[in-house]
C-alpha cells in the first residue's frame, strides 16, 4: 500500500510538471490585410505630422512650403503605391 501511493505521488509530481512546462499558447499572428491596415494607419499618421510640421513652419515661406508639400504627396503617393502592391 506504501509503495502504491509513493508511485502514485511520482507520478503525479512527473505530470504536473510536465504540465508546467508546456508552452504558453503562441499569439496569433496578424492577417495580412491586418498588417496592411495597420502600415496604411502608420502611413498616413506619419504623413498627417509631417504635413503639419510643413505647415506651422514659422519661418518657411508660402512658395516654399508649397514645394515641400509637393514633395511629400509625391512620396506619400508612391508609398501608398508599394502598400497595394504589396497586398
Amino acid at each position: 500500500m506504501k509503495n502504491l501511493f509513493i508511485s502514485s505521488l511520482f507520478i503525479l509530481g512527473l505530470s504536473v510538471n510536465a504540465n508546467a512546462q508546456k508552452r504558453p499558447p503562441a499569439h496569433p499572428q496578424p492577417s495580412k490585410t491586418e498588417l496592411a491596415n495597420s502600415k496604411s494607419r502608420e502611413l498616413q499618421k506619419r504623413y498627417n505630422s509631417e504635413k503639419k510640421m510643413i505647415m506651422n513652419h514659422p519661418v518657411a515661406t508660402k512658395k516654399m512650403k508649397q514645394e515641400q508639400l509637393r514633395a511629400l504627396n509625391l512620396r506619400y503617393q508612391n508609398e501608398k503605391k508599394l502598400l497595394r502592391v504589396a497586398r
